[in-house]
Protein backbone atom coordinates (compact mmCIF):
# COMPACT_ATOMS: atom_id res chain seq x y z
CA UNK A 1 0.00 0.00 0.00
CA UNK A 2 3.04 2.36 0.75
CA UNK A 3 4.05 1.84 -2.58
CA UNK A 4 1.32 2.62 -3.96
CA UNK A 5 1.10 5.86 -2.44
CA UNK A 6 4.21 6.79 -3.25
CA UNK A 7 3.72 6.35 -6.72
CA UNK A 8 0.80 7.84 -6.73
CA UNK A 9 1.90 11.05 -5.55
CA UNK A 10 4.83 11.14 -7.89
CA UNK A 11 2.10 11.06 -10.72
CA UNK A 12 0.29 14.06 -8.91
CA UNK A 13 3.00 16.36 -8.49
CA UNK A 14 4.24 15.38 -12.05
CA UNK A 15 0.34 16.16 -12.87
CA UNK A 16 0.55 19.07 -11.43
CA UNK A 17 3.82 20.50 -13.08
CA UNK A 18 2.13 19.59 -16.49
CA UNK A 19 -0.96 21.85 -15.45
CA UNK A 20 0.91 24.81 -14.25
CA UNK A 21 3.43 24.66 -17.55
CA UNK A 22 0.20 25.23 -19.81
CA UNK A 23 -1.47 27.70 -18.02
CA UNK A 24 2.00 29.88 -19.01
CA UNK A 25 1.73 32.41 -21.95
CA UNK A 26 3.84 30.42 -24.84
CA UNK A 27 6.25 33.25 -25.41
CA UNK A 28 7.27 32.52 -21.80
CA UNK A 29 7.69 29.27 -22.26
CA UNK A 30 10.07 30.07 -25.73
CA UNK A 31 11.81 32.51 -23.42
CA UNK A 32 12.90 30.00 -20.78
CA UNK A 33 13.52 27.24 -22.97
CA UNK A 34 15.49 29.24 -26.01
CA UNK A 35 18.96 30.35 -25.47
CA UNK A 36 19.32 33.80 -26.81
CA UNK A 37 22.27 34.95 -28.55
CA UNK A 38 24.46 37.80 -27.44
CA UNK A 39 24.57 40.55 -29.56
CA UNK A 40 27.29 43.28 -30.28
CA UNK A 41 27.91 46.09 -32.75
CA UNK A 42 30.22 47.89 -33.59
CA UNK A 43 31.79 50.44 -35.27
CA UNK A 44 36.04 50.82 -35.74
CA UNK A 45 36.74 54.27 -35.56
CA UNK A 46 40.33 54.14 -37.38
CA UNK A 47 39.12 52.33 -40.37
CA UNK A 48 35.61 52.85 -40.72
CA UNK A 49 34.17 48.99 -40.36
CA UNK A 50 30.71 47.64 -38.92
CA UNK A 51 30.13 44.66 -37.59
CA UNK A 52 26.85 43.11 -35.95
CA UNK A 53 27.81 40.08 -34.83
CA UNK A 54 26.04 37.47 -32.46
CA UNK A 55 29.15 36.33 -30.47
CA UNK A 56 27.42 33.86 -27.97
CA UNK A 57 24.79 31.92 -28.31
CA UNK A 58 23.29 31.97 -25.45
CA UNK A 59 24.97 28.73 -23.97
CA UNK A 60 28.35 29.35 -25.55
CA UNK A 61 30.98 31.86 -27.66
CA UNK A 62 30.27 31.14 -31.22
CA UNK A 63 33.88 31.12 -32.98
CA UNK A 64 33.26 32.35 -36.40
CA UNK A 65 31.53 35.54 -34.55
CA UNK A 66 34.66 35.79 -32.48
CA UNK A 67 37.15 35.66 -35.16
CA UNK A 68 34.88 38.33 -36.64
CA UNK A 69 35.85 40.49 -33.78
CA UNK A 70 39.70 39.49 -33.37
CA UNK A 71 39.87 41.07 -36.85
CA UNK A 72 38.00 44.54 -36.61
CA UNK A 73 39.61 45.25 -32.87
CA UNK A 74 43.35 44.37 -34.86
CA UNK A 75 46.20 46.77 -34.37
CA UNK A 76 45.42 49.55 -37.05
CA UNK A 77 48.97 50.48 -37.36
CA UNK A 78 50.05 47.29 -38.77
CA UNK A 79 47.05 44.99 -39.04
CA UNK A 80 48.26 42.92 -36.85
CA UNK A 81 45.03 39.97 -35.79
CA UNK A 82 45.23 38.70 -32.00
CA UNK A 83 42.87 36.65 -30.50
CA UNK A 84 41.06 38.89 -27.87
CA UNK A 85 39.75 37.75 -24.95
CA UNK A 86 36.17 36.26 -25.16
CA UNK A 87 35.42 37.68 -22.17
CA UNK A 88 36.15 41.42 -22.58
CA UNK A 89 33.26 40.99 -25.22
CA UNK A 90 30.88 39.69 -22.46
CA UNK A 91 31.90 42.31 -20.36
CA UNK A 92 31.04 44.68 -22.91
CA UNK A 93 27.82 43.25 -23.56
CA UNK A 94 26.91 43.32 -19.69
CA UNK A 95 27.84 46.83 -19.51
CA UNK A 96 25.16 47.96 -22.75
CA UNK A 97 23.07 45.74 -20.43
CA UNK A 98 23.08 47.50 -17.60
CA UNK A 99 22.75 51.06 -19.37
CA UNK A 100 19.49 49.38 -20.53
CA UNK A 101 20.54 49.52 -24.15
CA UNK A 102 19.67 47.20 -26.66
CA UNK A 103 22.23 46.64 -29.41
CA UNK A 104 23.70 50.17 -29.60
CA UNK A 105 26.50 51.12 -31.93
CA UNK A 106 29.77 50.95 -30.00
CA UNK A 107 32.53 53.13 -31.36
CA UNK A 108 35.53 51.63 -30.73
CA UNK A 109 38.64 53.64 -30.41
CA UNK A 110 41.63 51.07 -29.52
CA UNK A 111 41.46 47.45 -28.98
CA UNK A 112 44.36 45.20 -29.52
CA UNK A 113 47.91 46.92 -29.84
CA UNK A 114 51.26 45.46 -30.87
CA UNK A 115 54.20 45.72 -28.51
CA UNK A 116 55.82 48.06 -31.36
CA UNK A 117 52.60 49.98 -31.28
CA UNK A 118 52.45 50.32 -27.70
CA UNK A 119 55.71 51.70 -26.98
CA UNK A 120 54.93 54.33 -30.05
CA UNK A 121 52.21 55.66 -28.04
CA UNK A 122 54.02 55.60 -24.71
CA UNK A 123 56.78 57.42 -26.53
CA UNK A 124 54.16 60.17 -27.75
CA UNK A 125 51.65 60.48 -25.09
CA UNK A 126 51.35 60.04 -21.23
CA UNK A 127 49.38 58.01 -19.69
CA UNK A 128 49.75 54.64 -22.00
CA UNK A 129 51.33 51.76 -19.95
CA UNK A 130 54.17 49.72 -20.60
CA UNK A 131 52.44 46.70 -19.69
CA UNK A 132 48.96 47.12 -21.34
CA UNK A 133 46.62 44.79 -20.87
CA UNK A 134 45.87 46.22 -24.99
CA UNK A 135 49.10 44.41 -25.58
CA UNK A 136 47.08 40.93 -23.97
CA UNK A 137 44.06 41.38 -26.28
CA UNK A 138 42.09 42.27 -23.14
CA UNK A 139 41.74 46.11 -23.11
CA UNK A 140 39.48 48.13 -25.28
CA UNK A 141 38.52 52.02 -25.14
CA UNK A 142 35.14 53.12 -26.48
CA UNK A 143 32.00 54.84 -26.33
CA UNK A 144 28.75 54.88 -27.10
CA UNK A 145 27.12 58.22 -28.81
CA UNK A 146 24.26 59.48 -26.87
CA UNK A 147 25.41 58.03 -23.38
CA UNK A 148 27.96 60.18 -21.48
CA UNK A 149 31.20 58.67 -20.75
CA UNK A 150 30.03 58.66 -16.46
CA UNK A 151 27.33 56.43 -16.98
CA UNK A 152 29.44 53.95 -19.05
CA UNK A 153 31.67 54.28 -16.09
CA UNK A 154 29.50 53.63 -13.88
CA UNK A 155 27.72 50.69 -15.63
CA UNK A 156 31.82 49.05 -15.74
CA UNK A 157 32.13 49.87 -12.27
CA UNK A 158 28.79 48.22 -11.18
CA UNK A 159 30.41 44.94 -12.39
CA UNK A 160 33.05 44.72 -9.99
CA UNK A 161 35.41 42.62 -12.09
CA UNK A 162 38.58 43.95 -14.22
CA UNK A 163 40.08 46.96 -14.77
CA UNK A 164 37.98 50.38 -15.46
CA UNK A 165 39.56 53.40 -16.92
CA UNK A 166 37.52 56.69 -17.24
CA UNK A 167 38.87 59.79 -19.68
CA UNK A 168 36.11 62.15 -19.54
CA UNK A 169 38.41 65.24 -21.64
CA UNK A 170 39.14 62.46 -24.20
CA UNK A 171 35.24 61.15 -24.02
CA UNK A 172 36.32 57.39 -23.35
CA UNK A 173 36.08 54.51 -21.10
CA UNK A 174 38.96 51.63 -21.07
CA UNK A 175 37.41 48.52 -19.65
CA UNK A 176 39.90 45.39 -19.59
CA UNK A 177 39.59 41.63 -18.52
CA UNK A 178 42.61 42.07 -15.69
CA UNK A 179 42.15 42.50 -11.90
CA UNK A 180 39.35 44.46 -10.23
CA UNK A 181 40.67 47.95 -10.47
CA UNK A 182 39.52 51.68 -11.54
CA UNK A 183 41.59 55.14 -12.26
CA UNK A 184 40.46 58.32 -13.65
CA UNK A 185 42.78 59.41 -16.98
CA UNK A 186 42.82 63.08 -19.12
Amino acid sequence: MNLIDQGRRKWLSLGGIVLGASLLPTNVLAKLATPKPLTLRLYNANTGERLVTNFHNGSKFVSSELSKLNHIMRDRRNNQVRRIDPNLFMRLYQVQRRLGLKNPEITLLSGYRSAQSNASLRRNHRGVASNSYHIRGQAMDFRIASVSTAKIRNAALSLSNGGVGYYPRSNFVHIDTGPDRSWRGV
